[in-house]
């Protein structure tokens, strides 16, 4: 599987305090659905990041950019956990870094509110709905990373995972229409 990104806008904030400068808020919440493209939805389910969590050097990037690490697990400059709500992170962030500094001013100012988390589904639910709809609930995310980003909605590079799948989709709902017609036609002949 590939690697899909999840955008979202959070209550990003900064802190500094005596022994640092950092960025804190939710990479994801759970149990909100979002819509890839029209008739496509997904969501995160509670669990999905434990294993990861557990297992995984996590690193805390600059709008998925893998040469703008903010931070990561192993070196502890970023804290990950969950609740009912999401994945809370709190990233430690050294000012020294133009990246980080750059990053901490543009959480700070407003300008980037959002984030997003990198994920190859591991375990997922798809639920083919009656109304011609497919939703995606992802029960476990192999997560590789974290990011703050300018995007917090669904961009068009990150569907391009589930592209291969929206042709099946709308294949899916074409079907559904013409055997709905067809029973229409043999109640009327």
């Amino acid at each position: 599987m590939e690697k899909r990104h999840m955008h979202f806008t959070s209550d990003l904030k900064v802190r500094s305090e005596e022994d640092g400068f950092f960025i804190e808020g939710y990479f994801a919440v759970f149990n909100q659905e979002t819509e890839l493209f029209p008739g496509a939805f997904e969501e995160i389910a509670p669990g999905a990041f434990d294993k990861s969590l557990r297992e995984n050097a996590i690193f805390c990037l600059d709008n998925h950019d893998t040469k703008s690490v903010l931070a990561d697990t192993v070196s502890r400059t970023l804290e990950l956990r969950v609740d009912d709500h999401g994945l809370w992170g709190r990233v430690e962030l050294d000012l020294e870094d133009p990246v980080a500094k750059s990053a901490y001013r543009k959480v700070k100012t407003g300008k980037v509110r959002g984030c997003s988390f990198g994920f190859i589904p591991v375990k997922e639910e798809t639920d083919f709905r009656d109304d011609g709809t497919v939703k995606w609930r992802v029960l476990e995310a192999d997560t590789k990373e974290v990011s703050i980003t300018a995007f917090p909605a669904y961009a068009q590079t990150d569907i391009r995972t589930r592209e291969k799948q929206k042709e099946q989709i709308e294949q899916r709902q074409l079907d559904k229409k013409k055997h709905e017609l067809k029973e229409r036609l043999n109640k009327c002949l």
